[in-house]
């Protein structure tokens, strides 16, 4: 047996991770800590001070937590360096809320962060909530209590069989996952974090599993050089192998192109406007990718999908070729593989090779998307340009854009009717979101928008001129993420002021950032449009089935007692019009904190109380249509 290695008393620790701390604080950060020695490059230290460090030689410095029996000694190193400045740690209520924050802080400004848990449950919960970084493509770091490594018997919350690493075989079927099983794999761990979390082009979770007994196991003469640095590097153009030539010559053949750009295409604005021009083609936007073209483009067709526009659906249903950039092609978003039932021929960009190759007769450049498109367009350049031209098809999408404008405006002129619920005449929801993402996009405010209908009018109304005003979270339909991501305002090392648009359900899911953003100091603003029901699927049941079920009840809330009921929230009545909501809107920016305006909308059969729905979906008596469909097209 192996001489046991002792962890150094408790009062020296502390002293000596103190002392490490303010030579890495003094000599301005890690690497200069290194280079000038100020660091020793070996060093006698437990697994999670130096899993700290290795955090912070990879740019991760903020760190998100629900603290628990399970990651008291990495909070313990946590608070240590937080004394001098290297990190931040910011506790909350909600491991939900946790990572949407954490999440939402990466998404907007770029900046990294972990999320941090117990044992069992609160594990369970931030998993849950990984499903929005995960389908959004976001790098998150989730530090995970866990069983310990010796099996002295169970661990209290841990899954109660007798099997080894349930937790691990959980965490790998939702992304990359390692178990510090072994104190000396710690280098191995960091380096594979730091591939998942940083992955140019399919970031994701990562889940370090931190079994309790050995976070604090101590590893005397450790190399700090062990520590993983560098960032993957990104891909270039596709190979040209022939396949431009080929997609040159289907767009020559094509009189009816239409682009779809999902998350992926976000960066290529200029090389997809060019492209445009070059093929006579329209654009069509995942909710993800809003700003790519300015609203005001003349080929902007805007959303399009299930829940699109009329022009955005038209250009689907009537091109004769896709390009497609930077998609994963979500069920919503081409109308569950129904979306394009003229198309004869795909050209997908992606660095992802199964996204590429999503549909059949697909000629697939796989790279990164704006070089890719940037060395197509000069491909087109030299073959003449403008290969689609001469046909009607921009006069004839113009048409339908011109059509969606006129309806989309109709419900703006018209932003109330009588609700028979409220007994009376109330904001409906487009005008509402109108009214917010104008006001917002004047004060240069980010907005989120949660799942369900807020989510669903609102990138239907959204005018985007550029990326970063609006984030939809439709990647996973998070309930709950847009008022948890207003805690990343305070987060987020260069601020920011949001607007989270929720509505009544996905707020009372996650109400913690009430108390949190006060604790925290965020500054933002809930936008809460309450029609006492979760609208969205309410409104699916009544077009499916001709009534609603379970979607609704009769319970009144205030919420505005609600808000007002945490010191430092300030609440405010939005009122019923336009004019009322904007002065509740202002009110709210003003207020050096968290606000919450309750606004009251409609519900029932106007029209004129929603943006429509003119897409297919794979869901309830729709599917066996939809399926036909999709196998008859083929594609």
């Amino acid at each position: 047996m192996s001489e046991r290695v002792v962890r150094p008393a408790g009062d020296e620790l502390a002293r000596t991770r103190a002392e490490r701390a303010r030579a890495i604080s003094d000599a301005g950060g890690i690497e200069k800590a290194i280079g000038s020695g100020a660091l020793p490059g070996i060093v006698d230290i437990t697994v999670s001070e130096a899993l700290v460090l290795g955090l912070l030689r990879q740019g991760v410095s903020t760190f998100v937590s629900v603290l628990g029996h399970g990651s008291t000694e990495i909070g313990e190193v946590l608070r240590i360096y937080g004394q001098t400045g290297l990190v931040r740690t910011f506790g909350v209520r909600n491991e939900i809320e946790a990572s949407h924050a954490a999440a939402a802080l990466r998404w907007v400004t770029g900046q990294k962060a972990a999320v941090i848990t117990s044992i069992g449950p609160g594990a369970l919960q931030a998993v849950a909530a990984s499903l929005a970084p995960a389908s959004d493509g976001i790098g998150l770091w989730y530090l995970l209590g866990d069983e310990s490594s010796e099996d002295e018997g169970p661990n209290m919350q841990q899954i109660p069989r007798h099997e080894q690493q349930l937790f691990l075989r959980l965490c790998s079927s939702l992304g990359d996952a390692y178990s510090l099983h072994t104190p000396g794999a710690l280098a191995t761990a960091l380096q594979r974090g730091l591939i998942a979390t940083d992955h140019p082009y399919r970031a994701g979770p990562f889940f370090l599993l931190m079994p309790l007994n050995t976070q604090p196991a101590f590893m005397p003469g450790f190399n700090v050089a062990e520590l993983p640095l560098g960032t993957p590097p990104a891909a270039g153009a596709a190979r040209d192998d022939g396949r431009y030539e080929e997609a040159v010559e289907s767009l020559s053949r094509a009189r009816r192109v239409v682009v779809k750009i999902g998350g992926g295409g976000r960066d290529a604005g200029e090389q997809l406007a060019d492209f445009l021009e070059l093929t006579d083609a329209v654009a069509v936007l995942s909710p993800g990718a809003s700003g790519v073209l300015p609203h005001s483009h003349p080929r902007n067709m805007l959303v399009g999908g299930s829940k699109g526009s009329l022009c955005g659906n038209f250009a689907m249903e009537e091109a004769d070729l896709l390009l497609a950039v930077g998609s994963r092609f979500v069920c919503q978003s081409d109308c569950s593989r129904t979306g394009y039932p003229h198309v004869e021929h795909v050209i997908n960009v992606n660095a992802d090779m199964h996204a590429a190759l999503h549909y059949h007769r697909t000629t697939a450049l796989v790279g990164d998307a704006a070089t890719t498109l940037a060395l197509l367009n000069d491909k087109l350049r030299e073959a003449g340009g403008n290969a689609g031209a001469g046909s009607d098809w921009l006069e004839r999408c113009r048409e339908k854009r011109e059509e969606w404008d006129r309806f989309a405006r109709e419900r703006y002129d018209n932003p109330v009717l009588h609700d028979e619920v409220w007994g009376k005449k109330v904001l409906t929801q487009p005008a509402a979101i109108k009214v917010a993402t104008d006001w917002a996009r004047s004060r240069e405010a980010v907005t989120f928008f949660d799942a369900g209908d807020p989510q669903a009018n609102g990138f239907q109304v959204v005018e985007d001129d550029r990326v970063g005003r609006t984030f939809t979270e439709t990647g996973a339909s998070y309930m709950g993420f847009a008022t948890s991501a207003l805690l990343a305002t305070a987060l987020a090392e260069k601020p920011f002021y949001a607007l989270a648009i929720t509505g009544d359900g996905s707020f009372t899911m996650n109400p913690q950032v009430l108390i949190d953003g006060v604790a925290h100091g965020a500054r933002g603003c809930v936008l809460l449009l309450d029609n006492r029901r979760m609208a969205a699927i309410s409104g699916l049941q009544i077009a499916q089935y001709g009534a609603d079920h379970a979607t609704a009840d009769s319970v009144e809330v205030d919420y505005i007692a609600w808000a007002g009921a945490v010191a430092g929230v300030q609440a405010i009545d939005g009122g019923t019009s336009p004019e009322s909501l904007i002065e509740a809107l202002e009110k709210a920016h003003g207020y050096d904190g968290l606000s919450l305006i309750h606004v009251p909308v409609y519900f029932g059969p106007d029209p004129l109380g929603g943006m429509g729905v003119f897409g297919r979906w794979n869901v309830g008596n729709w599917v066996e249509e939809t399926q036909a469909l999709r196998h008859e097209i083929g594609l």
